[in-house]
């Protein structure tokens, strides 16, 4: 049976889990579906076209689902989708879509929101993602699965974080940032691989050292783009886990940090 405070306020079309908890004052919208063993706190607002995966804890005055802070939106029926296992701390704001792009802002399963965090609109955050308080994502950002962002960490509209980079805190992103890399400064700079993380998540030595000599290739050797994905090429082979950096960079971007 859900467990609703006697002072939330719960619209009657809203669809809600047996076993889902909403703590007092907070407010869920009709549009808004909650999945099993997730935990809203007090003073929550869930509003618009919102869908809350299973297990998820979302803490105090956060706000999920509102409107887009785009002049360009119109009331069209965007969506906010929330995965499963995540944890949103105090104070974070997660808008809609827009129709101009997916419709959809989405994060995904397993990550650790911490308190103050903005997700825009159209943003697409992956799995086992961590966001220290106060980082903050302008619309249509992509963020790859493990990847860390420091406290105060901005990100520029249109910009892609690749899986497992980690940000120094206060960084400000106006470039897209590869997989694998460690960044940091005002604008963000390359420092590196996260070796320490990559550790932690079970890459070995070896594969470590050829991400490393990529590393090297991208942003050490004068490459241009090309020459590096050139380069980079004769390396998969040898090293699989040099594949998702090759294709983060050919895709075209806001170009990548240097």
């Amino acid at each position: 049976m859900s467990r609703i405070h006697a002072t939330a306020i719960v619209d009657s079309a809203a669809q809600l889990a047996g076993d889902v908890e909403v703590g007092p004052y907070s407010i869920i919208g009709p549009h808004v579906q909650i999945g099993a063993a997730t935990c809203i706190g007090p003073h929550v607002v869930i509003t618009g076209h919102t869908r809350i995966g299973a297990n998820n804890r979302i803490f105090q005055f956060t706000s999920l689902g509102e409107m887009p802070q785009d002049k360009k939106y119109n009331n069209e029926p965007t969506r906010l989708e929330i995965g499963d296992n995540n944890t949103i701390r105090e104070f974070c704001t997660f808008n809609t879509g827009t129709v101009q792009d997916g419709g959809v802002t989405r994060l995904g399963n397993g990550n650790w929101i911490m308190a103050y965090v903005h997700l825009a609109h159209d943003c697409q955050v992956g799995n086992n993602v961590i966001m220290a308080n106060n980082a903050q994502l302008a619309g249509h950002v992509t963020i790859g699965d493990h990847a860390i962002l420091g406290g105060f960490t901005g990100v520029h509209q249109f910009c892609r974080i690749g899986a497992h980079v980690i940000t120094a805190g206060s960084s400000v992103v106006f470039k897209d940032i590869p997989p694998y890399v460690t960044a940091s400064g005002n604008p963000a700079k390359p420092f590196g691989i996260n070796s320490e993380g990559l550790k932690r998540r079970g890459f070995g030595a070896d594969t470590i050292n050829e991400l490393k000599r990529a590393y090297k290739t991208v942003f050490r050797d004068g490459n241009t783009v090309e020459q590096a994905l050139a380069e980079l090429g004769q390396h998969v082979g040898a090293c699989p886990e040099v594949q998702p950096l090759i294709d983060f960079l050919t895709v075209p971007g806001r170009g990548i940090i240097r």
